[in-house]
């Protein structure tokens, strides 16, 4: 059990590092001024969750693995995120499609995980729920901007969620990790965030006059470590302090 709940914690926190570091990287080249703030806030929130999650699942594996040690010094496969944070920024469009996926997939997650048996986890999510439904909003707000916008911003916003569409199968996979601790009462299933996350999205999309893509083939495999080609270029930059200078501190 210790194991599956380990692998299970860094999957949550792992999905939150990869992108905060992704939005990190819109700081000083946001469209406008607010928005460049803004998305360095939901980056912190991020992180911040991360942060909690990684230094407990160190504590669940009992090998004296911190925060630190778990975010830099891990190899490509021993990260467990989704495809769909590591996909690139692109244009401010991109960016704000692949945050509303994962945003209408966390929020409920979130949610259901202040119910879960493990107090920690538990806490570790009801800390999380606010922040959750501001980025939400933030990034339901922004796509209907696109999509009910302009010709050319709709039509960039259509791309990206028609790009972008094929890693959101990865959020709902129910591997033996998965099941073994909903079992347990610690991870919630997922059917009922998958009815939470379309019901979202076909009302945001409904709103932002975009069309919901064709569900066809689904990215997969993130969740055991087989990443697209972006995650190591993410890592050589996100890790390259730590590499370079073992034990580094502030």
């Amino acid at each position: 059990m210790s194991n599956a709940l380990f692998q299970y914690t860094i999957r949550l926190a792992d999905d939150l590092l990869i992108l905060s570091h992704r939005l990190s990287e819109w700081c000083g080249h946001g469209p406008i001024l607010e928005e460049d703030i803004a998305l360095t806030n939901r980056a912190l929130d991020h992180i911040g969750e991360a942060r909690n999650l990684l230094t407990y699942a160190g504590q669940v594996e009992g090998k004296g693995r911190d925060e630190d040690a778990l975010a830099y010094l891990r190899n490509e496969r021993q990260y467990l995120n989704t495809k769909l944070v590591e996909q690139p920024n692109g244009d401010y469009a991109h960016t704000i499609v692949r945050s509303f996926l994962f945003d209408a997939y966390h929020l409920p997650l979130a949610e259901a995980l202040t119910k879960s048996t493990d107090a920690q986890l538990a806490a570790i999510a009801a800390k999380a729920v606010k922040e959750a439904q501001y980025h939400v909003k933030h990034s339901s707000d922004w796509l209907v901007r696109f999509g009910d916008g302009t010709e050319e911003s709709h039509r960039r916003a259509q791309k990206a969620l028609d790009d972008l569409w094929t890693f959101t199968g990865d959020l709902f996979a129910q591997d033996e990790v998965q099941q073994q601790l909903v079992k347990a009462g610690i991870a919630p299933d997922l059917t009922p965030i998958k009815t939470a996350f379309d019901a979202t999205v076909d009302k945001v999309l409904k709103e932002a006059t975009l069309k919901r893509p064709v569900d066809g083939f689904m990215a997969s495999g993130g969740r055991q470590g087989r990443h697209s080609e972006h995650l190591g270029y993410i890592l050589a930059d996100m890790q390259y302090l730590q590499r370079a200078y073992p034990g580094a501190e502030w």
